[in-house]
């Protein structure tokens, strides 16, 4: 066993701005390269250190993996899509760690209904593996795809490739019957493609700081340096996205900042492949857009109607609104899906997801607000929906639902009959039973008197609610986010010992609103962190746990949110997993040559602006470590992370070493081969979780009962 933790060596910084002098004895851990020999070595020793503390529990880690593991249906196909000639579907194959992508021809023309079902069997048309990512994967520590886009024809397939977690993509084409290359493969891109027709492709770049900036267009078997650049965006607080209407008749590029968005448009049938402004840019203006008959559909948030309306305009006059939804202050427009005779949109009220359903006219018929809308029903207390692929001339919604208890489910339903089929529920080996499980919402009192929602799981023959369970608290609170209860296998291996799991719904989020958003950002920022205590109290005073026994639990912001926590109230908790956190938020939101700093400025606020420098340096968790107690803690990060610099977490760490007074412990594990979501393996991320459980079960003293 190691005998005593590494400390890195102290080389003073000095950081000024605003006439205050902070100094930084640990900035010389970030290489932008990765490949400093010091850095490097500190990071291994860093690693060596948590293996040897870790070693007593390796088999514990080992059971719950196998546990884990033992929960999935290795050999599993997801529900086909039936788009144009073919079902598409994904595989999973026994101990594999990526999936293969399918296809096989649709024997019929007939209409799309929920009881469609892909034909299997000796007389069912031949399954094709249209790509194997095990097969790409082999030689590569690390292998993501991250788009699989068939041409409108289904004779080629684009996908995106990143082999080392930065998430910077390289473009391959193939023939989706051969398998074979279709030109050169488009290097530096990111995860956003989409095809222009059958001949062309238009995709997004990145600049070098990560900001995607460009968006290009490329004719099939001509090379990538006559791409034409369809649109340069200048202003580095705007990265770009694209999207295809569910018609397939245009393509859509939005430009937006945190608070700011605006569209132009591509007509996919026209030769002169031009984009044209949709939506202005308008500060303050937020607007997302799709398309079907001779109207686009907008999506429009402003300062005035903070939660959204829905409009539609003429294709010919986008300037003439025509309003479908109008802004509520008790529900917020999420997102929508448009078919050739529907409308379904996505809303939360109350901070719960809904869909409501509404049928729409004819195109070319008059239309006004959108009435008589049928909303789909959910049974669980708490839980999370997502839109899925769904096709255009149909009258059939697909939707992902699951709850804390309710395995992965998609379901297809009937927007003119509204009849609902489950098509797959998600096995769950391992003796699983959703029945053992109580789902709860709570509600804690923020130090403002603001209701803070809290989704609660646990086993109902294993806990007391006598104060003695142990508990994970997560939280997130950021980016508008929403931290939907959905379904993990995972955390059942630390519920099935007794844990109760909640998730603390902190205003940062999205959950409840815009508004839930705006008072948890900028200058409101520590609303997130006093949300957070709040509902630790609240769930202390209730008697889900104590004190000895509340563990938390929090990724990237929601790794912020636990540096923060930490800092201000370790006496609440007794162990903390905080993960790829962003936790040095002052001195990486003061430099421009950090990927996506200046992006952020409206989500933390402008260090550069005193005002901004004094509250974020307030709470920043790297400026806050003190000489006090902490809780248990184990940090981790991604070396290749380019979202968040493993510099943060292993300053963060290097500096609890200095300062902290107790002999809890502080593990920090930066693994070599990942990037932001760790590494990419299913089975490998499943490592992840098993180990972080073993180490709050050793955490917790839990050894013995594991």
């Amino acid at each position: 066993m190691a005998s005593a933790p590494p400390v890195a060596r102290k080389v003073p910084h000095e950081l000024a701005e605003h006439g205050d002098v902070r100094v930084d004895s640990y900035y010389w851990l970030r290489d932008d390269s990765r490949s400093d020999p010091a850095v490097l070595a500190h990071l291994r020793a860093e690693n060596y250190y948590t293996s040897a503390l870790m070693s007593d529990v390796k088999h514990i880690e080992d059971e719950i993996f196998a546990e884990i593991r033992g929960r999935i249906k290795e050999d599993d196909t997801d529900v086909p899509l039936r788009k144009g000639r073919y079902y598409y579907y994904e595989r999973t194959l026994t101990g594999k760690e990526y999936v293969q992508h399918c296809r096989r021809l649709v024997p019929t023309d007939g209409h799309i209904t929920v009881f469609d079902a892909m034909p299997v069997g000796l007389d069912a048309p031949d399954e094709h593996i249209v790509l194997d990512e095990n097969v790409k994967a082999e030689g590569h520590d690390y292998y993501s795809i991250g788009a699989f886009k068939v041409s409108p024809r289904g004779r080629l397939v684009a996908y995106g490739e990143d082999t080392n977690g930065d998430e910077a993509y390289t473009l391959y084409v193939i023939d989706a019957e051969s398998g074979k290359y279709v030109g050169q493969p488009l290097k530096g891109v990111t995860s956003e493609i989409e095809w222009a027709g059958d001949d062309y492709l238009v995709y997004v770049t990145m600049d070098s700081l990560h900001r995607p900036d460009k968006v290009c267009l490329h004719k099939l078997g001509s090379d990538q340096s006559n791409d034409m650049c369809l649109y340069y965006e200048k202003d580095d607080m705007f990265s770009l996205g694209l999207q295809a209407s569910e018609s397939k008749q245009y393509l859509f590029v939005r430009s937006e900042s945190k608070n700011t968005s605006f569209i132009f448009h591509l007509d996919i049938s026209k030769q002169n492949k031009q984009l044209v402004v949709l939506t202005p840019r308008l500060y303050g203006i937020d607007t997302a857009a799709s398309h079907r008959g001779n109207h686009f559909y907008i999506k429009r948030r402003s300062e005035e109607f903070y939660n959204s309306e829905l409009v539609a305009c003429p294709s010919n006059n986008v300037a003439e609104a025509i309003v479908l939804l109008p802004h509520r202050e008790s529900v917020k427009i999420q997102d929508f899906q448009l078919f050739e005779n529907h409308i379904a949109v996505y809303e939360r009220e109350n901070g719960l997801p809904k869909i409501t359903v509404y049928g729409l006219p004819a195109s070319g018929e008059a239309f006004g607000k959108l009435q008589g809308g049928r909303e789909i029903d959910f049974v669980d207390p708490v839980y999370a929906v997502e839109p899925e692929e769904s096709q255009f001339h149909s009258s059939i919604i697909r939707f992902h639902y699951s709850s804390l208890k309710t395995p992965p489910s998609v379901f297809d339903y009937d927007m003119d009959s509204g009849v609902s089929v489950l098509k797959k529920i998600n096995t769950v080996l391992g003796g699983f039973d959703s029945s053992n499980y109580v789902l709860e919402r709570k509600w804690a009192a923020a130090s403002d008197g603001t209701q803070i929602p809290i989704s609660i799981i646990y086993r109902k023959d294993l806990v007391q609610l006598d104060g003695s369970d142990p508990m994970l608290l997560s939280g997130f609170g950021s980016y508008e986010i929403c931290i939907d209860p959905s379904f993990s296998g995972s955390i059942f291996s630390l519920v099935d010992r007794g844990f109760v799991h909640a998730i603390a719904h902190v205003r940062g989020g999205g959950e409840m609103g815009r508004k839930w958003y705006e008072d948890g950002k900028l200058l409101k920022k520590k609303n997130t962190f006093t949300d957070f205590i709040a509902c630790a109290e609240h769930l202390m005073k209730s008697k889900y746990c104590s004190k000895e026994k509340l563990c938390i639990n929090g990724k990237s912001a929601g790794g912020l949110l636990m540096g923060a926590v930490l800092n201000m109230r370790p006496d609440l908790f007794k162990a903390a997993t905080v993960e790829v956190p962003f936790v040095d938020a002052l001195t990486t939101m003061l430099d421009t040559t950090i990927p996506l700093t200046t992006a952020e400025w409206e989500e933390w606020g402008d260090p550069r602006e005193e005002e901004y420098y004094y509250y974020m340096k307030s709470y920043s968790p790297v400026d806050n470590v003190k000489a006090q107690e902490y809780p248990h803690i184990l940090v981790t990060a991604g070396l290749n992370d380019p979202c968040v610099m493993y510099s943060e977490p292993a300053k963060f760490v290097a500096k609890l070493r200095e300062l902290k007074r107790d002999d809890n412990l502080l593990l920090f594990k930066c693994e070599e081969g990942a990037g932001h979501n760790s590494k990419s393996g299913r089975f490998e991320k499943l490592r992840e979780d098993a180990f972080t459980y073993a180490f709050l079960l050793k955490a917790l003293g839990m050894t013995n009962t594991a």
